[in-house]
C-alpha cells in the first residue's frame, strides 16, 4: 500500500519535529511548512493526502490558509488550535476544514483523527443497493456518484456526497444525529453535532431552491434529519 503523504503547517519548530517524528514512525510520509506562503506553494507543487494546519500563525493565520486552499483543492484539512471555542470550530468547518482538534492533544488522538478523515475521503467501492434516486428535480446516480439538480451537475466533496447518499438511501425516515455522525464521520464523532449541522448547511446551500426553507433535507427537532421521500413527489 502506498504511503500517505501528510503536510504539517506550523510556525513552531518543536511542534513540527514532534509531529513529523510520530507520523513517520507510523508509516506516513511527511513534508512541512512554517507559514502560509510555504504551505500554498508546497500544496500546489507536491501532491498531499492530508494537511495538518495550525490555526495561530503570524501574518497569515490558518483560517486564511484554509480559505485559499479551498478555492481550488478538496485536500482534507485538520485544524490544530489552542482555542476550543465552538464558534471557531464552526467557522473553520464552514470554510471547508474536515476536522478541528484542540490543543493539548495526544498523538494517538491525532492519529485516530487522521485515519478517520482519510477514511471519509476514500472512494467507497461498495455496490449501491439501488442505481439512482430521484426527488423532485434532484437526481443522485449512485453508480457514477453524480448529483444533478434541475439537470445541472452539483459538485460535492467526498464527505458531502456520503452524507447526501446516506440521507437519500434512508429517504422518508428520521435519521438520528448520532447515527449519521457515526456512519459518515466514525464512532469517534457521535457527539460532535456541529460537524453534522455545518455539512447539512453545505448540502442545503448546494441543492435546495431556498436553503432557509428546505424542501429536500428536513430537520426533525430533537432527533436529526429526514430526506424528502421520492414517493412524496
Amino acid at each position: 500500500m502506498d504511503k500517505k503523504r501528510i503536510m504539517i503547517v506550523d510556525d513552531d519548530p518543536a511542534i513540527l519535529r514532534l509531529l513529523s517524528a510520530n507520523l513517520k514512525a507510523r508509516g506516513y510520509e511527511v513534508i512541512t511548512a512554517t507559514n502560509c506562503e510555504e504551505s500554498l506553494e508546497a500544496v500546489q507543487k507536491d501532491f498531499v493526502d492530508l494537511i495538518i494546519l495550525d490555526l495561530m500563525m503570524p501574518k497569515v493565520d490558518g483560517v486564511q490558509v484554509c480559505r485559499r486552499i479551498r478555492e481550488w483543492s478538496d485536500v482534507p484539512i485538520i485544524i490544530l488550535s489552542a482555542r476550543g471555542d465552538e464558534n471557531d470550530k464552526v467557522k473553520c468547518l464552514d470554510l471547508g476544514a474536515d476536522d478541528y482538534l484542540t490543543k493539548p492533544f495526544g498523538i494517538d488522538e491525532l492519529i485516530a483523527r487522521i485515519r478517520a478523515v482519510l477514511r471519509r475521503n476514500k472512494i467507497d467501492d461498495a455496490a449501491p443497493s439501488r442505481a439512482a434516486f430521484r426527488s423532485g428535480r434532484l437526481k443522485i446516480d449512485f453508480m457514477t456518484r453524480k448529483v444533478t439538480n434541475d439537470g445541472k451537475e452539483v459538485k460535492l466533496t467526498p464527505t458531502e456526497y456520503k452524507l447526501l447518499r446516506e440521507l437519500a438511501l434512508g429517504a422518508g425516515q428520521a435519521l438520528d444525529y448520532r447515527y449519521l455522525l457515526g456512519k459518515i464521520w466514525g464512532p469517534e464523532y457521535k457527539t460532535e453535532r456541529e460537524y453534522l449541522h455545518v455539512y447539512i448547511g453545505h448540502l442545503r446551500a448546494k441543492i435546495e431552491p431556498d436553503p432557509r426553507n428546505p424542501v429536500y433535507i428536513l430537520s426533525v427537532p430533537g432527533v436529526g434529519y429526514r430526506f424528502r421521500s421520492a414517493a412524496a413527489d
